[in-house]
């Protein structure tokens, strides 16, 4: 085990307030293998002194000099490629092949995304006779999840920088060792000191202190609902910018044109992609009443491959919070056709895949977020059905529809109630806004409209 002393505060690590530690778990095996400190609201205001120090500079200074700040810490974080992936799986357990390419080379890709558009961003514009200028909104506080431990940050921090704005994270307790990783990338690229600041620590109070703390202009959380709406509240009480991307229960509608075999296939390796720990997975499943039989079949089938293939949820208490989800589908009523609540392994934090068929719209595991290896199929009678199933929760994050006709997948994805819809099995585009329609957030990630949420306009008349 080894122990990690210090915050990274005005670019140098210093010791904490206080002398309280968090734990960190590898889910694999249960095993201790670091701690970090347990910052409290001292920690949090030395980083956001800080960070409103350092704001001027950072915000005069020229975009083309962000740019190279930017390049510089891609290419600080591609040089620990192999090290921040071994981070990742140690702490969250993901398989190194996803860790190495999701997990780390994806926000490798975002933050070199950045550095271009910073490079190009029309921060000033003429619309008739004013100019129009968009300046940073000021000091950021980021609030990262633990399922994309650095692409939450990156996300976050690169848009952030990029806008000329100072900041200061608040990695998840569970994943703290990639924000340290994080860190050192930052220093290394030549960020001056004070623009950016992470600060370890509990959610309930550095989190909160972070929120609430008087010299933050904008808070950036990425989480629960439940959570988000507390943010929203507190940043609120003060008038703050908030930027929420909150959860999911995203439908793939499945409809009855489409190749039935590769939109299943498909659809439940994205539910069990990162162990089911993704917002914006499609963990409902919606097929025609005459193809759901075939369909749980295929579903079934392919489950039982990822069953020694996906790795463990992050820690004990998500483990059982998911079982707890299991066992309440089957009270209510769903047809467990692959996995369940038992155990699959001895040791470690591990959830078998598990598919559950005749599930109806009301039922808890079609209406909240289960946060694992759990897929939904759920049937349909016409369109008109499996759109109002489809937009039946209080979530819009993302979602899918495969058709044999793109054209009549394209018209039945306008009608849904959700951010982001891939058609026919599109691909990731991390240019493309991340977000969610109701309780699944406010505000947008990735590309020019992520750049936009830490920006705010002032306009001069002549």
């Amino acid at each position: 085990m080894k122990a990690h002393d210090g915050m990274y505060i005005d670019g140098a690590w210093r010791p904490a307030a206080g002398p309280d530690v968090i734990e960190v778990v590898n889910p694999a095996d249960e095993q201790v293998i670091a701690t970090v400190p347990a910052g409290g609201p001292e920690d949090v205001d030395a980083a956001v002194r800080a960070a409103r120090a350092a704001l001027p500079g950072w915000a005069a200074a020229p975009p083309a000099e962000r740019a190279a700040r930017l390049a510089a810490l891609r290419d600080a974080l591609a040089a620990r490629e192999d090290e921040i992936a071994e981070t990742v799986t140690a702490e969250l357990g993901s398989p190194p092949q996803f860790a190495q390419a999701v997990q780390t080379a994806m926000p490798i890709a975002v933050a070199g995304s950045y550095a271009e558009l910073a490079a190009t961003y029309a921060f000033e514009e003429k619309v008739g006779n004013s100019t129009v200028y968009h300046e940073p909104v000021g000091v950021v506080g980021a609030i990262t999840p633990w399922n994309y431990p650095l692409h939450q940050i990156v996300a976050k921090a690169a848009p952030a920088l990029a806008a000329g704005c100072t900041l200061v994270l608040k990695p998840a307790e569970n994943t703290p060792l990639t924000a340290r990783l994080f860190a050192e990338a930052v220093h290394e690229a030549g960020i001056p000191a004070g623009v950016v600041n992470v600060v370890t620590g509990l959610g309930p109070v550095a989190g909160q202190a972070l929120a609430e703390h008087p010299d933050v202009d904008l808070v950036s959380f990425t989480g629960s609902t439940a959570v988000g709406k507390r943010i929203g509240a507190l940043a609120g009480a003060a008038v703050k910018k908030v930027a929420l991307e909150l959860g999911g229960k995203s439908a793939n509608v499945i409809l009855p044109s489409a190749d039935l075999a590769r939109a299943v296939h498909v659809g439940v390796a994205n539910v069990m992609s990162n162990s089911g720990q993704t917002c914006s997975a499609w963990t409902r499943m919606l097929v025609h009443r005459d193809q759901c039989a075939e369909a749980v079949e295929l579903a079934a089938a392919a489950a039982a491959k990822y069953a020694d293939r996906i790795g463990p949820v992050v820690s004990a208490h998500q483990r059982e919070r998911v079982r707890g989800y299991i066992e309440k589908g089957v009270a209510e009523g769903a047809r467990l056709v692959a996995g369940g609540p038992e155990a699959p392994r001895e040791r470690g934090y591990f959830v078998s895949p598990t598919v559950f068929a005749d599930v109806t719209p009301d039922m808890t595991v079609a209406q909240e977020e289960i946060f694992g290896p759990v897929l939904t199929i759920l049937s349909y009678d016409d369109e008109d059905d499996a759109l109002r199933i489809a937009n039946g929760t209080v979530y819009g994050l993302a979602g899918a529809v495969w058709a044999g006709d793109e054209a009549e997948a394209v018209a039945f994805a306008r009608r849904m109630d959700t951010g982001q819809v891939d058609v026919n099995g599109g691909r990731f585009n991390p240019l493309a806004p991340f977000g969610g329609y109701k309780q699944s957030g406010v505000g947008r990630e990735l590309g020019s409209h992520g750049l936009a949420e830490y920006l705010q306009t002032k306009s001069l008349q002549f």
